[in-house]
């Protein structure tokens, strides 16, 4: 039993090159061919040990013992083709003939079907999430969650940084009337000097 987290990989079995399978294949097939069906078992002893399959094993053995049962039944005739009577040729010429295609067959389907597999991704290689929490837990969760959310939180007082410059506080602007008051002030100003001027100039005169 795993908790949460990735899946453990299970190890893979490394795969041939294309090129070393299909001559591979070629071998066996033409092999069996050339053999008239004698040699069949030889395919279905590489595709047992290479699928581990218990199915592929009792195919071999069915396979070995169609041979014996052909090479017997060849063994029985007699040499001579004259005296074979057409029943037995038929018979041993479709034993032949099912022999390599059922071998054949089965063998290139099933080896090619179990690389392609080897080839394709491994389902549990994705990680797995955890479940979310059930409607029960959630229930039981939300009491002890609700007297922390209502705990004040003690306020933190920012001390002050010595190695920081003072900031002053902005000036006020002046307020419109203050504009008028000074504004006033420089025109009686203005008034006075020119009054002290037209005195000054009064007095050089005389």
């Amino acid at each position: 039993m795993h908790g949460y987290g990735p899946m453990p990989q299970q190890p893979t079995t490394s795969r041939p090159s294309p090129a070393t399978l299909t001559t591979v294949r070629v071998i066996l097939v033409a092999l069996t061919v050339l053999s008239c069906g004698l040699l069949g078992w030889a395919p279905m002893l590489r595709l047992a040990i290479v699928t581990r399959r218990p199915r592929d094993w009792f195919l071999l053995v069915v396979v070995l013992a169609l041979t014996i049962g052909l090479f017997a039944f060849i063994m029985a005739t007699p040499d001579d083709p004259d005296q074979m009577s057409d029943a037995a040729a038929l018979f041993m010429m479709l034993w032949i003939l099912g022999l390599l295609a059922g071998v054949i067959t089965y063998y290139l389907y099933a080896e090619i079907r179990h690389y392609n597999t080897l080839g394709a991704p491994a389902p549990y290689s994705t990680p797995v999430h955890p479940a979310p929490p059930l409607p029960y837990q959630q229930q039981h969760l939300a009491p002890h969650q609700q007297p922390q959310q209502h705990q004040p939180q003690p306020q933190q007082h920012q001390q002050p940084n010595p190695y920081t410059a003072p900031t002053t506080p902005p000036t006020p602007t002046p307020a419109p009337q203050r504009l008028d008051q000074v504004r006033a002030e420089l025109d009686e100003l203005s008034d006075y000097l020119r009054k002290e001027n037209k005195d000054s100039r009064d007095g050089e005169g005389r």
